[in-house]
């Protein structure tokens, strides 16, 4: 590994369903409000591929075109297509894949990466280890989510929280050591296992008439006990990472947390000493999508980052999975 090389963000785009899902719609879904949705949760409406046939690689390959155009970067010149996703078209073959072959990237390897809402951060550490070992010049990294086809719209404590979307973010190396990710903190619990999950469809229990009829096929979760796993480990490590690195509340441009619930996201927010303005929040409009919530904010805001700005990147999800990023904001966009 070389330590002078760092992975930079030179590129971001993302992909969004036009069909929304806002909380009136879904009160005549569900038994639920908006107030309810909003106190609790914060959501106010969510995105959704609505139509069959149209996986997690129909908006990852569309974030992909819109990157590459947008960067300037020919297809062939691509070394490595990593997808984060708990959303893929099928089993197999990896949705990496698939979106290579529809957006004609025909050089590169990749594969697949599942780790719950923290798949955007596990996914860029391993694409800034590929950056660092000096083998690879050009990763696009893809976090897509198809979250609301596997979303039980019987259950008001589930349905309000997913949305779908896709981001594609093209990762280069920099040998300036002012710039990129700078650090990382990254666990991994598997006593998640029991409050968080998707039981039926793995080899643990294959497709059957019964798990379909007994709706397993959908996301469980114990909302209160997933809530106090949240809420420590994500500030916790953010908190760790400040203190690693120096850094203080006044250091931080901004915190870009996974978007999974306003109250985790406060919550962390305080425990950093931070300030409101310094939280950046958009659940509002999209909803929990997954691995791709962080991504999703750092597209929506990019236009306010000013190169050298600090940003610190936490998420939290299934597994347990969680971790937080120290990150210098590498360019300025035009």
């Amino acid at each position: 590994m070389n330590r002078d090389i760092k992975a930079i963000i030179t590129g971001i785009e993302a992909s969004l369903p036009d069909d929304i899902i806002d909380n009136e719609m879904l009160s005549k879904m569900v038994d639920t409000t908006d107030e309810w949705i909003m106190s609790r949760i914060g959501v106010r409406e969510r995105r959704v591929l609505k139509e069959d046939g149209l996986g997690t690689s129909h908006m990852g390959a569309d974030a992909v075109r819109k990157l590459l155009d947008k960067t300037g970067t020919k297809a062939e010149d691509i070394d490595m297509l990593l997808c984060a996703t708990v959303s893929p078209d099928m089993l197999f073959p990896a949705t990496a894949n698939i979106i290579c072959d529809k957006v004609g990237i025909m050089n590169a390897w990749g594969y697949d990466i599942n780790a719950g809402c923290s798949g955007f951060i596990f996914s860029f550490e391993t694409a800034a280890a590929f950056i660092q070992s000096g083998r690879y010049k050009k990763i696009i990294l893809v976090t897509g989510e198809r979250m609301t086809g596997m979303t039980d719209y019987t259950d008001r404590t589930t349905c309000p929280l997913f949305g779908d979307a896709a981001v594609a973010m093209l990762i280069e190396p920099t040998t300036d050591d002012g710039y990129g990710l700078m650090d990382s903190i990254l666990h991994v619990d598997g006593v998640g296992r029991h409050y968080l999950y998707q039981k039926a469809g793995g080899s643990m229990y294959p497709p059957t008439i019964e798990t379909v009829t007994n709706r397993e096929h959908f996301i469980y979760q114990d909302g209160q006990t997933v809530f106090k796993y949240a809420v420590s480990r994500m500030a916790d490590v953010s908190v760790e990472i400040m203190e690693r690195n120096n850094l203080e509340a006044k250091d931080i441009a901004y915190l870009v947390p996974h978007q999974a619930n306003m109250r985790i996201i406060e919550a962390t927010g305080k425990r950093m000493g931070l300030v409101k303005d310094k939280i950046l929040i958009n659940i509002e409009k999209y909803g929990n999508t997954a691995g791709t919530s962080i991504p999703l904010v750092l597209w929506e805001f990019e236009k306010n980052f000013k190169r050298g700005d600090i940003l610190i990147l936490s998420a939290f999800g299934a597994g347990f999975t969680w971790g937080s990023m120290y990150y210098k904001w590498a360019y300025d966009p035009k």
